[in-house]
């Protein structure tokens, strides 16, 4: 049987496929979200990786037991790009960061 190992999508090789297991939260979501913060760049609620977030990649069809294949990925923190069911999606580097994904080890 062959070995499985535990990857984020920004640590997978293009052509690589795998399971996803579980997205991780921002552990510092809450705070960057204090009260009375002027709304700009970082405290709106589509920054972040807290539940707005895990809502977007659900709804690209990025959740766990879902079946992803990376395409691509772009230099210095670029976005990445993943094949999900028959539709091919780009994802942030941060938020790929926080998918973990299950792969079979290569022989």
């Amino acid at each position: 049987m062959p070995e499985k190992r535990q990857l984020t999508l920004t640590q997978m090789e293009a052509g690589q496929t795998g399971t996803v297991v579980e997205v991780l939260r921002d552990p510092g979501f809450m705070q960057r979200r204090g009260a009375g913060r002027m709304r700009g760049r970082g405290q709106g609620p589509m920054w972040g990786h807290g539940p707005m977030s895990i809502r977007r990649l659900e709804a690209l069809g990025i959740r766990p037991g879902k079946k992803v294949t990376k395409i691509s990925s772009m230099l210095f923190r670029g976005p990445v790009t993943l094949r999900v069911d028959n539709a091919q999606v780009a994802v942030g580097f941060g938020m790929a960061d926080r998918v973990v994904v299950e792969v079979g080890a290569s022989a």
